[in-house]
């Protein structure tokens, strides 16, 4: 078996730990099935004793599944994963079996709408305790941060917002002063090509998979990739007891064939969202532009640092809530809708859509308004986004 645990990117995205298939299939085969033969009752007992490793039920495990999360964790570099039927399955799933009533966690305030409905407002039904910061400043981070705190968790670049944290400040911090605190990056944005937060000090990486990892608008799912111990508890509580969000077979084996193009697919993504994002800059209506890339970007310098590259997702602010609904309503070949990582460009309000949930307040402390608007840059010639968007902010000035 090739080792291509020190290769190039491209190649790890394709072969991964190269399994060898059954019959020597190439592609993965899918084991569409819900339960799996014993050839005796003592080889049933000991793989629900834990003493083999052979699968049981697919809801505990599934062979085309399993091949997928070995390849997640190995491009993020991590000892295990597990998937999920959907991101917030990840998600919830991660967070809920780690913390308990008592316990004490620290969000960054600029987080995905639902992550920050679930943190902000099912978490402290549960007795646990949330402050929500701003991770990228490290004074408010000094504060937040409590020998009991047990959790830690932010987005790697920022969802609106497209703030970047860095991620080993943070970590390095919060485990110095909370011996127990697991730090918890949402990395769906950057993908493990850009960064492996792993690498930086965080112990928990989860993924919203719907976006760049599968890359094709066809799929709903989610991983979290940690060190054995934890994916064990992750596994066998937030998968198996609390969310049951299994991921199908179907499912993983779209994902693995998307994975193949992965750095083909953000290497031109994130070179036309750096084309777009410069003429975003020199267009007379626009207020403000938001991308990792440009050296007006706030967090520019650990940008810089921490990505490899700077992705495909940019926001915008127009003069106007009015004047932003205007451009929506105007544009065609940018699809208007919620979702990111397509090889289609897509775009939607985030203040009416993806944060809805989330109050005036909440979206202005967050660091954006409903003037703002988010774009997933997909696989078209930036010179026909640039060129819709040029017409759409036309049509929305008059």
């Amino acid at each position: 078996m090739n080792d291509y645990t020190n290769q190039a990117p491209a190649t790890r995205v394709v072969h991964g730990v190269h399994p060898h298939n059954a019959e020597g299939s190439l592609a993965t085969p899918i084991y569409q099935t819900s339960t799996f033969v014993f050839d005796t009752a003592e080889q049933g007992g000991n793989r629900f004793a834990g003493n083999d490793n052979g699968f049981i039920y697919s809801r505990l495990g599934n062979p085309t599944v399993r091949q997928l999360e070995e390849k997640i964790a190995f491009l993020e570099g991590g000892e295990g994963c597990v998937a999920f039927s959907s991101g917030m399955g990840a998600i919830g799933g991660t967070v809920l079996p780690l913390l308990k009533a008592g316990d004490h966690m620290v969000a960054d305030k600029t987080l995905y709408g639902c992550t920050f409905e679930l943190l902000q407002k099912t978490l402290p039904a549960f007795g646990i305790e949330v402050d929500f910061i701003d991770c990228g400043d490290m004074e408010q981070v000094k504060a937040a941060v409590r020998p009991n705190t047990r959790m830690v968790y932010f987005e790697t670049i920022a969802n609106p917002s497209m703030k970047v944290i860095d991620i080993k400040a943070v970590a390095d911090y919060a485990h110095g002063v909370a011996k127990e605190c697991l730090v918890v990056v949402d990395n769906t944005f950057a993908t493990p090509l850009l960064v492996q937060p792993l690498s930086l000090g965080a112990d928990i990486v989860v993924h919203s998979a719907t976006k760049y990892l599968n890359g094709h608008g066809d799929v709903v799912a989610g991983f979290s990739v940690s060190r054995a111990d934890l994916i064990q508890t992750i596994r066998m509580v937030g998968l198996k007891n609390i969310t049951g969000a299994v991921l199908g077979p179907q499912e993983a084996y779209l994902i693995l064939r998307g994975l193949k193009t992965l750095k083909v697919r953000m290497d031109a993504i994130c070179a036309g969202a750096m084309e777009v994002a410069k003429f975003l800059e020199t267009a007379p209506t626009v207020m403000k532009v938001c991308y990792p890339g440009l050296p007006s970007h706030p967090n520019y310098a650990v940008a810089k640092q921490e990505l490899s590259q700077f992705g495909g997702m940019i926001s915008f602010e127009m003069r106007s809530f009015e004047e932003a609904k205007k451009v929506l309503n105007n544009l065609h070949l940018c699809v208007l809708a919620v979702s990111l990582g397509d090889c289609e460009t897509l775009i939607q309000h985030p203040a009416s859509m993806t944060h809805s949930m989330c109050t005036k307040e909440e979206i202005e402390a967050a660091g954006f308004s409903d003037r703002l608007i988010r774009l997933s840059v997909g696989l078209e010639d930036p010179k026909d986004i640039i060129a819709d968007l040029s017409q759409a902010f036309d049509a929305a000035a008059k």
